[in-house]
């Protein structure tokens, strides 16, 4: 493989967003387990931002790697959100909180977060670019990127604006590989023909292919009794040319054993298991469900606190593929049960702006508070 940012990189990263929890707190010991057993097998790339778990992420990373490890020892990546910022001001005062709550003492890898049409205009007014440079200068970041959630063709534009960003995190996995919405093809072809290395997020789409239908998991287990559905969604994403790292958003140990186990030697697909991929494909874009990755940005700006991805994943779409109601209204009760019906929905617009899968969520709802209530 060529020499290239982040080319020595193991080919799977720790995603600090879904983190094992004990009611609303982070569960430290388990997240200690799991870097230790991480580290132990030659991984080395962790990733957390600004807004994860209301900036616990970062103290849990302060608290499970930071404080335990040699600083030379791994590679740390946040994140700047820049959708409700304002002020200039505001972009050093979010990166300092960022470095004190890791205690980190710089970041080897800091990215504009979940950049798309609605933010990049504000980065311009604010001086986003410029104050990126200063922090390298400054030798408190290594490298410098954004995370993506947009169009080909804008990803194209900012990279031809900016040719001094040094990588791009995209969503990529085989269910949206060729999705119009997300474009996961489409971008990751752009980013290769500008020379950006990729850090692929969402390869497991948020955990949905790492359970999938009875008929899919059939065909896998077939192709390789042994293999984990997982497994098959992280190895696609890793077998593309030019990525740092895979992300897994890990959130106990049996996951994250499961992941360095096929990681820890990685082997891309062959031609054959890209044939089971293909097939699976095919039974996924006939089978309608909603593209929700439980980001969990709609629920943040919803006056009404709905749980939108709850009920979108874990109530309608669970209907979608199992044709279980019975069950998706049991689901649906208990997620409402304090309140946040799909009914309560204001339609203010708030999710539909700040969804990076671009889901019409007001109209998703008003169908589940018909289905369900």
């Amino acid at each position: 493989m060529s020499d290239y940012l982040g080319s020595e990189i193991k080919k799977l990263g720790f995603g600090l967003m879904r983190l094992p929890t004990i009611g609303d707190e982070i569960d430290l010991e388990q997240t200690k387990q799991m870097v230790d057993t991480f580290m132990s097998k030659g991984f080395t790339y962790f990733d957390t931002a600004y807004v994860y778990s209301g900036g616990k992420s970062e103290a849990a990373a302060k608290a499970a790697l930071v404080d335990r490890y040699p600083r030379e020892s791994f590679q740390l990546a946040t994140k700047l959100p820049l959708w409700s910022v304002e002020d200039p001001a505001e972009m050093q005062k979010m990166f300092d909180t960022s470095l004190e709550r890791t205690g980190a003492g710089y970041f080897d890898f800091y990215l504009l977060h979940s950049l798309s049409r609605t933010v990049v205009d504000r980065l311009d007014k604010l001086g986003t670019w410029d104050f990126i440079q200063k922090l390298k200068k400054e030798g408190k970041i290594k490298h410098a990127g954004f995370s993506f959630h947009d169009t080909a063709e804008m990803l194209d534009e900012l990279l031809t604006a900016h040719p001094e960003v040094e990588f791009v995190q995209l969503q990529i996995n085989y269910a949206d590989w060729e999705s119009e919405n997300v474009q996961s093809r489409k971008c990751y072809e752009v980013a290769r023909k500008h020379g950006k290395p990729v850090i692929i997020m969402e390869p497991v789409k948020g955990g949905s292919l790492a359970t999938m239908t009875p008929q899919v998991q059939e065909i896998f287990k077939k192709a390789n009794p042994d293999a984990s559905v997982a497994s098959w969604a992280v190895r696609f994403a890793a077998s593309h040319e030019g990525i740092i790292t895979v992300l897994s958003g890990m959130s106990n140990m049996e996951q994250l054993n499961d992941n360095v186990s096929f990681m820890e030697n990685f082997k891309p697909l062959d031609e054959a298991e890209q044939k089971v991929i293909d097939q699976v494909v095919e039974i996924l874009n006939n089978t309608p469900t909603i593209p929700c990755t439980e980001c969990r940005y709609c629920v943040d700006g919803c006056p009404m606190k709905i749980n939108i991805p709850k009920i979108f994943r874990d109530c309608m779409n669970y209907v979608s593929v199992y044709g279980n109601e019975e069950q998706g209204r049991k689901r649906y009760e208990k997620h409402t049960q304090d309140g946040g019906k799909a009914s309560e929905c204001l339609h203010c617009g708030n999710c539909e702006m700040h969804c990076p899968q671009h889901i019409e969520i007001m109209s998703m709802l008003e169908k589940a508070a018909e289905k369900f209530e």
